[in-house]
């Protein structure tokens, strides 16, 4: 997502993000992750007055920026408050479905939610443990672990934080509860973790897995990527960045079925016959070890592009 370093806002493989796209000076654009509008901005500067650029976000705050107000004086900018799951519906809306350019996704929480602490997504910062993108539906972490069976806890904790200790922390996290701060959580978490990983605060893991779970973020994922098929046109890109494994571990594996394609109904007699969806563009990319001096949030970034093959 957008990062933002001594004052500054610094988008996550700007120019690696552009060129996967090639953005056409008429084309129609969706970015489903606007942040701070780093990456919308610079495809507003590549449009010509006939191009147009839809923006989404799940985080009201992003929505209501003022960066966000900035670019809404653009006519050629539309920016919405929705998920992936609310993708095909704006698309429909538009009339742009099979038509759009190019679908960028730039997942993971965004610096300026993890710099507030009343967000509760940082463990660095002591807040109520909130942990929603967006605000205004759904459990809080607070609620959820208040809630959820220790099996439950023990789950998201392996499956999506890759947490070794996930027993010792979801039974800490019983005996504690109720939870109502980052700081009563990453102390207890601290507390319950036997050894420590190098360079890596022991709550690393718990604090991912969990906002995953609240966000249901890679359920949305899949049905973001599902919608993007159906909405490009024969030759649109899909430029997807992602921080952690689980993303790209999706992202890659969607490509890949699309690439094999679907059955393709013919009354020829063909054994297994697949017409790809998807074309890879490339490899996946990381950031540059320039950018990541610049920008050390950058680091674990990967960036997977795809292009709409012709039905």
């Amino acid at each position: 997502m957008m990062n933002e370093l001594n004052g500054s806002h610094l988008s996550v493989m700007l120019t690696e993000t552009l060129d996967a796209l090639a953005i056409r000076p008429d084309g129609f654009y969706v970015d489903c992750t606007f942040g701070r509008g780093g990456h919308s901005s610079a495809v507003l500067q590549l449009l010509g007055n006939s191009g147009r650029l839809l923006a989404m976000d799940r985080d009201a705050a992003a929505v209501d920026s003022a960066e966000a107000k900035n670019l809404l004086e653009d006519s050629r900018f539309l920016l919405v408050h929705g998920n992936f799951t609310g993708l095909m519906r704006q698309i429909e809306r538009l009339g742009m479905v099979g038509k759009v350019d190019g679908v960028m996704m730039d997942l993971g929480v965004s610096s300026p939610q993890l710099d507030e602490a009343g967000r509760g997504f940082s463990f660095l910062r002591d807040g109520p443990l909130d942990m929603r993108m967006d605000t205004s539906q759904g459990q809080t972490a607070a609620e959820w672990l208040a809630a959820a069976e220790e099996s439950e806890i023990v789950r998201v904790l392996r499956a999506y934080g890759e947490e070794r200790f996930a027993k010792r922390i979801a039974r800490a996290i019983l005996e504690a509860r109720p939870i109502e701060t980052t700081r009563q959580l990453a102390t207890l978490i601290e507390k319950a973790v036997p050894s420590r990983e190098k360079h890596k605060n022991p709550a690393t893991r718990s604090f991912q897995a969990i906002r995953i779970a609240v966000n249901r973020e890679l359920d949305e994922l899949e049905e973001g990527l599902k919608k993007t098929v159906e909405i490009l046109a024969p030759g649109g890109r899909l430029v997807v960045i992602s921080f952690h494994s689980l993303e790209d571990r999706i992202v890659k594996h969607f490509i890949r079925e699309q690439e094999r394609g679907k059955p393709v109904p013919s009354r020829l007699p063909l054994l297994n016959a697949h017409r790809p969806v998807l074309k890879a563009v490339g490899k996946a990319k990381m950031p540059s070890e320039q950018e990541v001096r610049a920008n050390p949030r950058s680091r674990s970034a990967v960036l997977r592009a795809a292009e709409r093959v012709a039905a």
